[in-house]
């Protein structure tokens, strides 16, 4: 069976169009290893031939493909009007049998050698389908597109892919991953901007349980069914948290705890080789996030520090990471360190001269070396289950 992916945003590069043809077609092979599948890329289309018994996989793959606007299980036949009628006619009847009572045809002819146009295409085939239902151009019930290529391609409504470049054409980046609904979005809108992505997780055991730390690891499982793999960093940051809680003043304890997750988010990226850093900070969502104290938090980053939920609302938020199957992981009642001794009165105005006098007294750098050095490190794949490495084993 044939599977064909209509190719998005990438098809409007120029000279370096290949390279992004390039990383999708290898992104595809990735999520598909093993299953024996065909892939060819070709003017505009992603085509994957596969045995029946893997086309589940194979459509969960396509789910999954960032660079792709839509795909379909397509019939092919050969390049005569009388195969297109008969093809088109089984998918009418497949249709009316699910309860379809109306259709239309779209015709697309690549190949300006066959004798008809689209019209004229559409036309003949839509002669034995009307014995089966109506007509109905404006809201029809199904619509069956044709696509006369080096093959004919028959198929019925497409399923909705993932816009975006392929990951992989955009460099890599670092992404504070937590527990919450907005950094797994965060994570997922880099990826569709061709990002890779690397992880990093802060876990204050046992103020933290073992199950947050479970929860975060579902969430970058499913993150690396869109970024084809990705590692994920579990740093041990209850030391570092109960330094701050002690020598902060309490008004700050929450900015200063962001501040130490970028000194140690900035030993990381540079670990990793990433570019920049990226958050899942919304501008004016909780106290952390108003405009002075990101700018607080920016300050301490050595790093292109990118947010890309920043002009969201939590509606959009939640819409996405219904989309990427994270928001019954994320609503699990498990906190994260980002909610540990949280004051009741925090600074919403943070100055940058005040923010680095506090940091100075914390005495803080050791500590977060440390948990930088001990952190876990779990490899995740597309399809696997994740991989766990001894602590500080660096690749």
């Amino acid at each position: 069976m044939t599977y064909l992916a209509k190719l998005g945003e990438l098809t409007l590069k120029g000279s370096n169009i290949q390279e992004f043809e390039n990383q999708l077609k290898h992104n595809a092979a990735e999520c598909l290893s093993g299953l024996g599948c065909k892939i060819i890329l070709r003017a505009g289309r992603l085509y994957i031939d596969c045995e029946e018994k893997d086309s589940e996989k194979v459509e969960f793959a396509l789910n999954h493909l960032i660079g792709i606007t839509g795909w379909a299980k397509a019939l092919t036949c050969e390049k005569t009007i009388e195969a297109i009628n008969k093809a088109v006619y089984q998918i009418a009847e497949i249709e009316k049998n699910k309860g379809a009572k109306t259709f239309k045809i779209n015709a697309r002819r690549a190949d300006k050698s066959f004798p008809l146009n689209s019209y004229e295409i559409a036309c003949e085939a839509a002669g034995d389908v009307e014995k089966l239902m109506k007509v109905d151009v404006h809201n029809p019930d199904i619509i069956i597109n044709v696509e006369v290529r080096e093959n004919t391609f028959v198929y019925s409504d497409s399923n909705v892919g993932c816009r975006g470049l392929p990951v992989g054409t955009s460099g890599k980046g670092l992404l504070l991953l937590s527990g919450g609904l907005d950094s797994p979005v965060a994570g997922y809108r880099m990826l569709r901007r061709g990002m890779k992505i690397e992880c990093c997780y802060f876990h204050s055991y046992p103020y933290t349980s073992e199950e947050a730390k479970q929860k975060v690891v579902t969430l970058a499982q499913k993150l690396a069914y869109y970024g084809i793999s990705l590692y994920l960093n579990i740093i041990p940051f209850t030391d570092v948290q109960m330094k701050i809680k002690q020598k902060s003043p309490e008004a700050w304890t929450t900015m200063m705890l962001r501040v130490c997750m970028m000194k140690a988010a900035n030993l990381l990226a540079k670990r990793c080789n990433a570019k920049c850093i990226i958050t899942g900070e919304s501008l004016g969502q909780v106290a952390s996030q108003t405009i002075e104290n990101m700018s607080v938090t920016e300050n301490f980053s050595e790093y292109p520090l990118l947010r890309p939920l920043c002009g969201m609302d939590k509606e959009e938020i939640i819409k996405d990471s219904e989309f990427i199957d994270t928001y019954e992981t994320s609503i699990l009642p498990y906190e994260d360190c980002c909610v540990l001794f949280s004051p009741r009165h925090p600074v919403l105005r943070g100055s940058i001269q005040e923010a680095e006098e506090i940091y100075k007294n914390l005495e803080v750098d050791d500590l977060i070396k440390k948990a930088y050095q001990d952190r876990e490190i779990v490899k995740l794949t597309f399809g696997n289950e994740a991989s766990w490495k001894a602590k500080n084993q660096d690749e």
